[in-house]
This record gives C-alpha cells, sequence and structure tokens, in this order.
C-alpha cells in the first residue's frame, strides 16, 4: 500500500527493520542481531527516516516508526518510562494510527519477513496496546484491495482519494 500512495505523490518512510535485515544480510551477517541490539538498530533508522522527511507540507505514510521501536525496547525493558514521554513529543505522529492486522489469506513470508503468522498476530497485538498507551487512535483499515484501501485511508484523513 505505501508504494501505491507513493505512486499518487504522497511521501512515505520504508519500514526499518527490513532495512536492517536487507543491510546485514548484504554483508553476510545474520539476519537479526540479539534483540536489544536490533530494537536500539531500528529506533536509530527510524529516527534518521523521521528527521529525513520533508519539511512541506501534506500527509507523510511510515510503514512504522519511532513509536514501534519505543515499544520494542519497553517490551524487552530496557525503555526507562521516565524517558518516553519526552521521545514521544519528539517524535510526533498523526494521532490515528492505520492498523493493518494480518491478513492469513495474503500472509508470506519472505527474505525479511520470517515470522509465523501466528507470532504476527501476537506482534500486531501487543503494537495496538503500544500505540493506545502512547495515545494514540486506532484505525482498522478493511481487508479489501489496495487501492480501496489507499481510499480508505485517505478519505479516513480527509485528503483526496
Amino acid at each position: 500500500m505505501l508504494h501505491a500512495l507513493q505512486l499518487r505523490g504522497y511521501a512515505v518512510a520504508t519500514d526499518s527493520a527490513r532495512n536492517i535485515i536487507q543491510a546485514r544480510k548484504s554483508s553476510s551477517l545474520s539476519p537479526r542481531p540479539a534483540p536489544l541490539e536490533f530494537a536500539q538498530a531500528i529506533l536509530r533508522e527510524d529516527i534518521r527516516q523521521y528527521g529525513e522527511q520533508p519539511s512541506r507540507s501534506g500527509l507523510i505514510f511510515f510503514e512504522r516508526g519511532v513509536v514501534d521501536a519505543l515499544g520494542m525496547l519497553h517490551e524487552l525493558g530496557a525503555l526507562p518510562e521516565n524517558g518516553l514521554q519526552g521521545l514521544l513529543s519528539k517524535y510526533p505522529y498523526h494521532r490515528q494510527v492505520f492498523l493493518f492486522p494480518p491478513w492469513e489469506a495474503i500472509y508470506v513470508n519472505d527474505s525479511e519477513r520470517d515470522q509465523t503468522f501466528v507470532e504476527a498476530v501476537r506482534v500486531c497485538r501487543k503494537a495496538s496496546e503500544w500505540y493506545q498507551r502512547c495515545g494514540y487512535g486506532l484505525v482498522e483499515v478493511p481487508k479489501v484491495g489496495v487501492a480501496e484501501r489507499c481510499v480508505y485511508v485517505l478519505q479516513a484523513l480527509g485528503a483526496a482519494a
């Protein structure tokens, strides 16, 4: 869907975890480092991507972002509670988060996505709880084709579909 939105002229930021896994594999390293190191690398990449987005007006769509990486660190017990609000304030996102729950009919593994469908469902549930804890509202995107999903998201944001 990000690719479809990009074709419509919207700025997008890709999934940092995928980028890191691709870079590690191209350097003949294991796809993922230890969980804490991986979460920290994802946070660094998400912060970099956040800072590189154009400062123009308009929508920017993130596959994931700083909030997701902070959730990973929290899950590992490596996020100081007193630093969370400062980081959330420093890297604000739209208060509506579009949730794309795992969809078994189209779920496939690839060179970067190695988790099972059951694991994906668990991660989605944890991420949903984390976003709500951080004050974001969740909007579940219906399980329809890519073009229809684009229209749904853009209309929910009041943008031209």
